[in-house]
Order: C-alpha cells, then sequence, then structure tokens
C-alpha cells in the first residue's frame, strides 16, 4: 500500500503544568507524517513559497539558527513535515492574538511517527490551531486551496471568547514578572495569584481585598455623593428624581445647565450632559431611565474635561482625560457615515476587549441620538460641508495624563476611593486642567467605580501607558511575598507514596496545616480528602487551591509527568528516589533509563533557586541530576563512607545516612545522630532509603531534628490509623 504525503494526527494531549518539554502548559502531539518521513521539505516544489504566501511572519521565528530568518532557512535546507507544523501552529496563534514562542519536535521510536510539542495559552485554541495547522501544511505540499486569514479568524474569535481579558491577562502577566504563580480558576477571569494560604485572587480589577458593601456604595451613585460630600470630597450639587416632571423642577432648582444620568449605571451609559431646556431635560430622563431601569440623579453640570484616575491601594497609579467627539460634514454624507469614515477609521477603535476607544455607530447610540436632536439632526443626516457637529460628550478618556496631575486632585480622588472603601477605584472627575489645584477650577468628582477598566491605562489612545498591573500586584503583594508555600515534590518508584505520608506528617507536626496528593490518596491534615491514588494533576489543584493550606506535599510519577504536567510550577524540596525505567512508561515511547532520566529531571529542574534537591546517592543516574538543580542539593545512602557523600561533605553541604544503626544528620564535619532506625515500627525500619529521604526533606524544610525524630516515632504507616 502506498503511503500518502499526509499528517495523521494519532493523538493529542495538554500537558498543564510543567514537564518533559517546558515549565509551561503545551499541547503535545503525535503525529504521523507517512510517505513524507521520505520528502522533507526542500524536496516539495512550489512549498517554500506557498507555506511563506499563507504565514510571511514565519520569517520572525528564528528556531535552531538563532536569527530572524532561522526558521526559512531551515525550510530551504530541508526540514520535516513535524517540525513544520510545530512551528506553523505556534505562529497561527501569534497571529491570533495569543503570543506564544516554544515549540519542538521529536522522533519516536516508530519510523515516520513524531511528538510536536508547542506552548499554548489555551487549551482549545491550541488544540484547534493544531488541526488548522495540519491542513495548512497539507494544501501548501499538496498546493491545493486554503483560507489562511479565515483560520487566523477562528482561531482570533475563540482567543477573545476563551483567553483572559486584555485587564486580567495583564495583572497575569505583571504577577509573572514577579515570580508568583497563577492559575485561572473558571472560564472567565477569576485567577488565583499563589498557592494556598499565601494565595490572592483577582478578578479583572475587582481583588479578595474587593469589599462588597464598597461595591453597594459605589453602585448607588446618591449614597457616594452623600459620603463624598461628608467627608470633604467636592461633588456637584443634585437631586433624586422618579419623573421626567421632577427631573425638571429639580433642574430648575439647581440652574443650568445640568446632567441627568441613571442612578445604577456605568460605563457613560444614559448620561446625558449640559441640558439647559425643559425639552432636553425631559428627553434625558427617558434615557437614563431606561438604561438604569429605576431612579434617575440630576445634577448640576460642572465645565471641563472628564478624567479617569485609578486608586490602586491608597494612591493614584494612573490618569486618563477624555475629549469630546465631533465629525465634520462633506455635504454627501450621513452622520452614520461619517462617524464610520471619520472616528471608526482609527485603529485604536474596536469592539473587542482590546480596543482602548469603542466603535461608534450613531443610529445604535442612544445617546448620541440624543445629543443629535439637541440641535435638529439624526444620525441619517447629512450635514452641509465643513459643519462640525458634536457626537459624545463623555466615553472617550484614553489619553493618558498620568504624569501631569497635580497632587490635589490625586489626593482627593484617593481620598474619594477610601471614603467607599474600595482598594481598587476608578474615580472619575471633572477638571478644567488636571495639572492645577483642584479647588481653584471648581472641579469635582462625579463618580467613584468598583472593577474599573484598566484598558484606557494599559493602551491609551496617546499617551505612555501605565504599568497598572504592577501597581495591583504590589498592593496585593509586599516585596518580601511571592504567594508561595512550601512544596515537595517527590518522583521515583521506592515507596514514593509512603514516603510521601511521612514527609506530610512531618511537615504537619512542625504546626501547619498540611495538603498531600500522593498514591495513597488525598489528604488535608487528618482528613481523607479522597482515598483513591491521587498522584494526579488535578488532586493536586485542590490541594493548592485551598486557602487553608501552609504546606503541600506531591507524589509525581513518571506517568503523571509524561501525562499532564506537574500540578505546581516550582516546589521548595524536589526528591528523586530512583531514575528507574518500567513498563508502564512505554505508553508514552519512553523505552530505557536514558529517556528516564529526562522524565525525572523535570522534577529537579522546578526546584527554586532558594530549595533543595534531595537526590538518592546510590542511583547513578539520580546523581547527575544533581548539577542541574538551581538551589542546594542534600544526598541520602546508607554508608556514611560513599564516595559522592564524603565529597559532599567535604564541600560543606548536607547529606543523611546510616552510622551504626542511627539515622545520622551530617553537615559537612558536623554529624548528629537523630535516632536508632531498629527504635521505628518493624514496617518503617524495613525501608531505611525511604526514611531517610523522609527525613532529608523534613531538614530541608529547616524542620528541627527534635520534631523530625518525634515524627518518625509517631508516624503511624497503616493509613487507616493516621492520615499520613
Amino acid at each position: 500500500m502506498t503511503r500518502q504525503k499526509k499528517i495523521n494526527i494519532l493523538r493529542v494531549n495538554h500537558l498543564r503544568g510543567p514537564n518533559i518539554w517546558t515549565y509551561r502548559a503545551v499541547i503535545e502531539a503525535w503525529v504521523d507524517i507517512g510517505a513524507l518521513e521520505d520528502f522533507p521539505s526542500n524536496t516539495l516544489p512550489g512549498f517554500y513559497e506557498r507555506l511563506t504566501g499563507y504565514l510571511p511572519s514565519l520569517i520572525e521565528h528564528e528556531c535552531s539558527p538563532g536569527v530572524r530568518g532561522g526558521f526559512l532557512q531551515r525550510l530551504q535546507e530541508g526540514t520535516w513535515a513535524a517540525h513544520i507544523l510545530e512551528h506553523v501552529c505556534l505562529e497561527l496563534q501569534n497571529m491570533a492574538g495569543m503570543r506564544t514562542g516554544f515549540g519542538k519536535a521529536r522522533q519516536t521510536s516508530q519510523t515516520g511517527v513524531y511528538k510536536v510539542a508547542f506552548r499554548t495559552r489555551q487549551e482549545d485554541v491550541g488544540r484547534r490551531a493544531l488541526y488548522l495547522g495540519r491542513d495548512l501544511v497539507e494544501a501548501a505540499i499538496h498546493d491545493t486551496p486554503f483560507d489562511a486569514a479565515q483560520a487566523v479568524q477562528e482561531l482570533h474569535d475563540m482567543v477573545d471568547a476563551l483567553c483572559l481579558g486584555p485587564s486580567t491577562a495583564h495583572i497575569v502577566d505583571a504577577a509573572t514578572a514577579r515570580g508568583i504563580p497563577q492559575t485561572r480558576l473558571t472560564d472567565g477571569n477569576l485567577v488565583q495569584l499563589g498557592y494556598g494560604i499565601a494565595q490572592r485572587r483577582i478578578w479583572t480589577a475587582e481583588t479578595d481585598q474587593t469589599s462588597a458593601i464598597a461595591e453597594e456604595i459605589a453602585s448607588d451613585k446618591d449614597l457616594t455623593k452623600s459620603l463624598l460630600k461628608a467627608c470633604g470630597v467636592p461633588v456637584p450639587e443634585g437631586e433624586l428624581v422618579q419623573s421626567a416632571d421632577a427631573a425638571w423642577q429639580a433642574a430648575q432648582s439647581l440652574g443650568f445647565p445640568v446632567v441627568l444620568k441613571p442612578y445604577d449605571g456605568n460605563h457613560g451609559r444614559g448620561v446625558s450632559l449640559d441640558l439647559s431646556t425643559q425639552a432636553e431635560v425631559r428627553a434625558a430622563y427617558q434615557l437614563a431611565h431606561r438604561k438604569g431601569g429605576g431612579s434617575v440623579i440630576v445634577e448640576k453640570f460642572i465645565a471641563g474635561d472628564e478624567h479617569r484616575l485609578l486608586v490602586v491601594g491608597k494612591r493614584v497609579v494612573a490618569a486618563a482625560r477624555g475629549d469630546l467627539l465631533h465629525v465634520r460634514g462633506d455635504g454627501l454624507s450621513t452622520i452614520d457615515q461619517l462617524a464610520n469614515q471619520q472616528i471608526n477609521n482609527d485603529p485604536r477603535r474596536g469592539r473587542g476587549e482590546g480596543s482602548p476607544l469603542n466603535v461608534v455607530v450613531p443610529s445604535e447610540n442612544a445617546e448620541v441620538i440624543l445629543e443629535l436632536e439637541r440641535v435638529g439632526l439624526n444620525p441619517q443626516s447629512i450635514p452641509p460641508a465643513d459643519q462640525r457637529i458634536l457626537i459624545q460628550r463623555n466615553g472617550n478618556v484614553a489619553l493618558d495624563v498620568t504624569d501631569q496631575v497635580h497632587p490635589s486632585v490625586a489626593a482627593a480622588a484617593a481620598l474619594a476611593a477610601r471614603v467607599v472603601g474600595l482598594d481598587i477605584a476608578g474615580v472619575d472627575m471633572v477638571l478644567q486642567d488636571c495639572r492645577q489645584p483642584l479647588h481653584g477650577q471648581g472641579g469635582a468628582v462625579i463618580e467613584v467605580n468598583a472593577s474599573p477598566g484598566l484598558l484606557a491605562h494599559i493602551k491609551p489612545a496617546n499617551g505612555t501607558g501605565q504599568a497598572v498591573g504592577t501597581a495591583i500586584i504590589s498592593h496585593l503583594f509586599d516585596n518580601k511575598q511571592d504567594g508561595r508555600i512550601p512544596i515537595v515534590g517527590i518522583t521515583g518508584t521506592h515507596n514514593t507514596g509512603r514516603m510521601a505520608r511521612l514527609v506530610a506528617w512531618l511537615v504537619h507536626i512542625s504546626g501547619k496545616h498540611v495538603g498531600l496528593a500522593c498514591s495513597e490518596g488525598l489528604y488535608l491534615d487528618s482528613r481523607t480528602l479522597d482515598a483513591a491514588d491521587s498522584s494526579n494533576w488535578d488532586a493536586g489543584q485542590r490541594i493548592l487551591m485551598n486557602r487553608s493550606v501552609q504546606a503541600a506535599v506531591f507524589e509525581n510519577p513518571c506517568t503523571t509527568i509524561l501525562g499532564q504536567g506537574l500540578a505546581y510550577d516550582k516546589c521548595q524540596v524536589g526528591v528523586v528516589t530512583d531514575v528507574s525505567w518500567h513498563e508502564g512508561l512505554s505508553d508514552f515511547d519512553i523505552l530505557d533509563a536514558e529517556q528516564t532520566f529526562k522524565v525525572a529531571r523535570t522534577q529537579v529542574d522546578v526546584v527554586l533557586p532558594s530549595g533543595t534537591a534531595v537526590i538518592n546517592a546510590k542511583d547513578a543516574q539520580a546523581l547527575e541530576l544533581a548539577e542541574l538543580c538551581d538551589g542546594r542539593v542534600i544526598f541520602y545512602a546508607p554508608s556514611p563512607e560513599h564516595p559522592t557523600l564524603l565529597a559532599h561533605r567535604a564541600q560543606g553541604h548536607q547529606v543523611v545516612c546510616l552510622r551504626e544503626g542511627y539515622i545520622v544528620l551530617a553537615h559537612g564535619a558536623q554529624e548528629r545522630p537523630l535516632l536508632r532506625l531498629d527504635s521505628l515500627k518493624p514496617t518503617k525500619a524495613a525501608l531505611p532509603e525511604m526514611v531517610m529521604a523522609a527525613v532529608a526533606a523534613a531538614w530541608a524544610l529547616d524542620i528541627t531534628p527534635e520534631l523530625i525524630a518525634a515524627g518518625l516515632r509517631t508516624f503511624e504507616s497503616n493509613p487507616q490509623k493516621t492520615p499520613y
């Protein structure tokens, strides 16, 4: 049977944590390239031209040459379809707005079958990019039609729908820069920063410090004004009304011009400014009532420009100014058409979350329609040439003025946020000049908003974007915090489940609430959460999202690393008992000890620079992992005369061994006998290497020798009697 020049996708896996490929989540696909194994890219006529025609931005891929255009160089020299697929999948995601860069393709033991791994920030997007990438590569090979633009648009729509919004992603990126781990808790923008008891949570611009009472106050504009006024924050005079007649009476009482807005509204919806006639007031009331669904506020109009000041904690971290929006007539086009030609042609405008300015369609915007009606126009009117038409008075806050804000203006905004009780707030102010003192210009706070939009500050239409994500992370975590708890990860085949329980017990008696996920079950302190095998990613996540957990212990078989990835990004202690191949690894095309070494090293690769690798000195391959550790190393072995232990001690480092029947902690030339091994219960005494490894892990966590000894004496190996 003739093999076809096709790419068959055999299986697809999403590795959600650190894995054999990289520290981040990847899509791993097994692909069979069939006859293409005999046809590298330089033997396929016209392939290079067609592929680069579909994706000209592939020129940015450096690949192994390490220079711009490096991948294209590989294409011309000749490379295989699996490698090409890897780069195409990455580029499709990049073009769709989800930046990624890591990818690898490796041949398996079966001719023509490859493992292709590439970074993705969202599983569904990555899986779809794989299949679209396969179709694109095959189209370029066979010179068949393929709509690359449509493929990118499909992925772009998925990114918009499924990935974190730009504001949340900006905060998460700031957390990453600080070394703070993050976990997405829902399909939306709820994100956990950190682990266990050290975690914080964000939901776009809300945090777990954001008070529900403060949010309720902010949504009650009349109450907000009353509180601000009582605390000396300048606010416009106003009244709460229930009818158009009452709105007109209030306007007359306050004096013209006035502003009408919904009692419960946001984002400028239903707000009408600079109203001076009864007709305008009545129409504005109907709009505000329709948008807010309840009472309407009538306020004295404050002359000036709209400003949004972002308060994080107790200070202003960003500020933006708004502009009036106009179109100019040409004598031929309707106002709808003019808006499209003169406003929406701005590349900064769009309908998605990634655009700092919104698209303006007058016929779809009740506020704009009302504004036009005030001058006798409507969206289908054709104004004469050069007539300037005011379209919108508010909602265009996108000009960065952060460095211009007068201290008195910033102080008033920060005070307004504190009065309401918000830790993060968008304070709307009307100012004639933000560079001048507040009271001298008659400025005022007109609204205080919970969960403020951040995009106008991150990507302003004009000016420099502000690092508001960094400010929010600094607000949640002080300079000494990284959101981490002590984590111990254990890899190997030598009684690792029982060892994990022993380590968890030693940590528990040191006074911490401990979460444990291992092959003998899922535990939280003395409580069994699940008696089934829990040495998997999902069980690990259950531990790390629990806010009572102060430390965590995980058993990580090589099969879990290969099939799911680690549940955590970094650990304080990584234990490797051995590097032993077993039959179950053949399902992952891991066929010998040398390949198993590459899997086991994942546990050592994720040890923090401040952490420790605990390694069995008797296992020759495990020994080789020591030089890969970014932190320190504790070796263990039964014999105190083991050459590796002697050399390690000579360099002033720590080891655990047995001497004359005692478990010994040795640090350089100093030795401390812990207790006799035969004083332990027989089930434990029969497993000296398990006990030594657990002792070394506890020692690496700075648990005192006295507590370690007490823990060894009290540990019950039967999980039915004690949790550990």
